[in-house]
């Protein structure tokens, strides 16, 4: 992608001029950023899609209007006939990771690739009937809002007081105070940056297209990357046990003693010792899908006449190794340049592979095998 280009997704700014004036930093509105946007995902094929067991979806009813409590929420699958009539206003339909399972979501997302895929979530598609909404909120992350069909009204505004409602089912601000709103219609599109309290109430049956983005929490992703450096230790470090031949007796007996403490921080910093440990477990731990996807082998696909990846499949890379759905592997030279090239462009001309080695071949026939790669 160039990222010095304009574009009318960005409101006529380049990538470059939008990551260093506007995220994180402030909310931006454009008018048209997918002129005639009229996507073929209609109400019945996202009823399909929340209807199915590998894709995540909820239902959120608001309650009537004037109302502080009263919310509900359940989580899909949904039959066809668990759903509200859609004459009933108030309600919501969420469907994530539509991506993963339609193209044309998958496409709209890698329009959004000027950000690393280390951040890159997914596509969530909501559908409303009018007055519908999920109630004034707050997110951790950056969201792009990205209107497909009717209109929904946003009213939005950096806010102090984040205290929740009790008693309800959702993270609903109790003292919601907006200071902007606009009308978003198909193909208009809100960017909100993190922390931006919002709401969105569906002006009439209406759909919305939110591209998401992941940031980890430190203490979330320091337990799951510790985790994967004990995991992989091996007897190095869980064969040595503590020993204390030196010990005196103790008048304290509760009293922790200091060598052990030393023994503890010294198992600590061993694992860490090795070379490119952290790096590794943390492309490991950011290509790791979800617990809701999995891969079907068996599933025929079309021949395209190149290489591509499952939509589902997160693959990234560093200096030294690539990353495939939690796996890694070192990887330099030719075969790394090729890897990587298949990683920015999730597809591969077939007749590129005529440089890759045997053990390359090998190791894409063994993730097409798996469902992770397409067209070998």
């Amino acid at each position: 992608m160039d990222v010095h280009r304009p574009l009318q997704l960005l409101a006529g700014l380049s990538p470059q001029q939008f990551m260093r004036r506007y995220w994180q930093k402030k909310p931006l509105l454009v008018r048209q950023a997918v002129p005639a946007f009229s996507p073929e995902l209609g109400r019945r094929a996202l009823f399909d899609l929340a209807g199915r067991a590998d894709v995540e979806s909820r239902l959120v009813v608001a309650p009537a209007t004037g109302t502080a409590g009263g919310w509900k929420l359940r989580h899909g699958p949904f039959g066809k006939r668990s759903l509200p009539p859609v004459s009933r206003p108030g309600w919501t339909l969420l469907v994530q990771g539509v991506d993963q399972h339609l193209a044309m979501a998958r496409e709209a997302l890698n329009q959004f690739r000027f950000v690393p895929d280390a951040r890159l979530d997914d596509v969530m598609v909501s559908y409303a009937t009018d007055a519908g909404g999920v109630g004034p909120h707050f997110d951790s992350y950056d969201v792009f809002l990205l209107q497909a069909q009717g209109q929904r009204r946003w009213r939005f505004g950096r806010q102090k007081k984040l205290d929740l409602l009790t008693g309800v089912p959702l993270r609903i601000l109790a003292n919601f105070a907006p200071d902007q709103e606009v009308v978003l219609a198909p193909g208009d599109m809100l960017y909100l940056p993190p922390g931006y309290a919002h709401e969105g109430v569906a002006l009439g049956e209406c759909m919305t297209w939110s591209i998401g983005f992941q940031a980890p929490a430190a203490n979330t992703l320091a337990s799951d990357l510790l985790q994967r450096l004990a995991q992989d230790a091996g007897d190095d470090v869980s064969g040595r046990l503590y020993r204390d031949a030196g010990q005196a007796a103790v008048a304290n007996a509760a009293a922790i003693p200091s060598g052990l403490v030393d023994f503890a921080r010294s198992a600590l910093h061993q694992v860490l010792q090795s070379p490119l440990a952290l790096e590794r477990v943390l492309g490991e731990s950011l290509t790791e899908p979800k617990d809701s996807v999995w891969f079907d082998s068996a599933k025929p696909h079309a021949d395209t006449g190149d290489l591509r990846l499952d939509p589902r499949t997160r693959m990234m890379y560093d200096d030294r190794h690539l990353f495939v759905n939690g796996e890694s592997y070192r990887a330099s030279g030719r075969d790394a340049a090729l890897m990587r090239r298949l990683a920015d462009a999730r597809c591969l001309a077939l007749p590129a592979l005529d440089a890759a080695s045997p053990q390359a071949i090998a190791l894409l026939r063994d993730w097409c095998a798996a469902g992770w790669v397409h067209g070998l």
